[in-house]
């Protein structure tokens, strides 16, 4: 197993994407379950905090130390197995998301969770229950984890299989596999009904995996994953419409949300059921029209959505799109469609641009992102969306506005020019969080919490749920020594 603690090779792991820094005595980079186990057993006896570590591609300072060791999981990067009969893959955190989706659809095989980041590892993925484009339709990385693997703090093991070990209304019992008992107490409280990414993952006589599912690593260290696969779709319809009014885009992304989820839960299969439906505002197209000039220069919005067909019912789809199309006033004549895979492939490059082209952007100009992550109800969504433009264009910050709409979240990244803009965004951002939350949406549907965005989930679920959390963490970790400082602040450890 390799240790570094050369302070000048271990830099790129105390940094993350969002340019949060931290530091450490030593990085480890384990190979096997057992040096995990071993790792973790020393730290807890010294009660020295470790902070897991995977491609650093996460946003909120999660992956990043204050202190202590951290535990690379480069090395644990194994496919163990692809069952192309039963349709499921068992992988170590390490893997990189992009080439096991290659592999997989290599075998005709689809894993449907679609972050934006295709170069996360996939623990990372589970840690932080990504999310992404496909989630309108599939949903998130939870729905596809059917089995874990994980090493408590105490260097104890124990392994999950959904569907085997349920809470009993807010007491979960575990038994490790050397035999010894957990008793958990779970805090109790309601979450949102939208997609959300905030603190622990709760629901009255839950499954107990999904309690790590989304943890941010502060409950134990996952060391192996198993996860449903899908049959890869033979045929996808993906095309992106322009409009010239805005309210025209919205009309347009909600009658296709609203008849997806009609024609789904009654199983219409020749209309209209979305797997994505992403918007640009005039701002996003802007930014990418350098790369892409086909962009219409008068739309003030832009609608991307695909979904699967089948020869036999394609020209019913289409047409139905079409329909739709000019009934909310968007131009089929400047319109994408693809007509192959190269075709398709494009589109999702154009879908993907608008992120990293805006941490270029900042990075070039050396300049500071604050970017909302929040999802509200959708029939508060439109509603929401107008508050938060309109709040930003009042300071005279440049913003960019973007998002999962089918899910209704919004990425709104204000783009401050100096410190001064800066601290007028992060009193914005704030206000859009309260507001939010005021609707009963999530400050994050799919970014964590990490160590950034602590105070906001303050903000959601009070002080009283926060000791709760606090509570559950510690039964697990009672040396607090992994992932210090995720989720939850740790002055709220100090009288538990």
């Amino acid at each position: 197993m390799l240790i570094k603690t050369d302070q000048t090779e271990i830099q790129n792991y105390l940094v993350d994407a969002s340019n949060f820094k931290g530091n450490c005595e030593e990085v480890y980079f384990p190979e096997t379950k057992e040096d995990v186990v071993s790792i973790l057993k020393l730290a807890n006896s010294f009660k020295q905090r470790v902070t897991i570590c995977g491609n650093r591609t996460g946003l909120t300072g999660g992956s990043v130390p204050a202190d202590g060791i951290l535990i690379s999981t480069d090395k644990l990067n194994r496919i163990i197995e692809i069952n192309e009969k039963e349709k499921y893959a068992v992988v170590q955190p390490g893997v990189l998301l992009r080439e096991f989706i290659d592999l997989v659809e290599e075998k005709e095989l689809f894993y449907p969770p679609d972050p934006t980041e295709k170069d996360c590892y996939i623990g990372g993925t589970v840690a932080n229950n990504a999310a992404g484009s496909k989630t309108f339709k599939y949903g998130s990385t939870r729905d596809y984890v059917t089995a874990l693997e994980i090493i408590l703090p105490n260097g104890e093991e124990i392994y999950l299989e959904r569907g085997k070990f349920f809470a009993s209304d807010n007491n979960l019992r575990l038994t490790s596999k050397s035999g010894k008992q957990l008793e958990i107490i779970l805090p109790q409280y309601q979450m949102p009904k939208t997609k959300h990414a905030a603190g622990y993952f709760i629901k009255e006589n839950m499954d107990a995996i999904d309690l790590f599912i989304g943890a941010e690593g502060t409950l134990g260290f996952i060391t192996e994953i198993k996860l449903k696969l899908l049959d890869k779709p033979k045929n996808i319809l993906s095309s992106v419409i322009f409009f010239n009014d805005e309210n025209d885009s919205l009309n347009f992304l909600e009658n296709a949300r609203d008849e997806s989820y009609k024609n789904r839960n009654e199983n219409i299969s020749d209309n209209i059921d979305a797997l994505a439906l992403e918007y640009f505002d005039e701002n996003s197209l802007k930014f990418l029209i350098e790369d892409f000039p086909n962009i219409p220069v008068n739309a003030q919005a832009a609608v991307w959505f695909e979904q699967e067909f089948t020869k036999e019912n394609e020209e019913l789809i289409f047409n139905r799109w079409i329909e739709l199309i000019e009934q909310c006033n968007g131009n089929v004549e400047t319109a994408w469609f693809a007509n192959n895979n190269n075709d398709r492939e494009q589109f999702g490059e154009f879908r993907h641009a608008v992120s990293w082209k805006v941490n270029e952007y900042i990075s070039r100009n050396n300049i500071l992102k604050v970017g909302t992550d929040i999802a509200v109800p959708d029939r508060s969504f439109r509603e929401f969306y107008f508050f938060a433009k309109e709040k930003v264009k009042e300071s005279g910050i440049n913003q960019i506005a973007y998002g999962h709409f089918g899910n209704s979240h919004l990425h709104l990244n204000m783009l401050p020019k100096n410190e001064e803009q800066y601290r007028v965004a992060k009193n914005i951002y704030a206000e859009l969080c309260r507001e939010g939350v005021k609707l009963n949406g999530t400050i994050s549907a799919e970014h964590g919490i990490g160590k950034l965005k602590r105070e906001y989930l303050l903000m959601m679920f009070g002080e009283e749920i926060i000791l709760q959390m606090a509570k559950l963490k510690k039964q697990f970790d009672p040396n607090l020594i992994l992932n210090y400082g995720n989720i939850i602040d740790p002055k709220y450890y100090e009288n538990i």
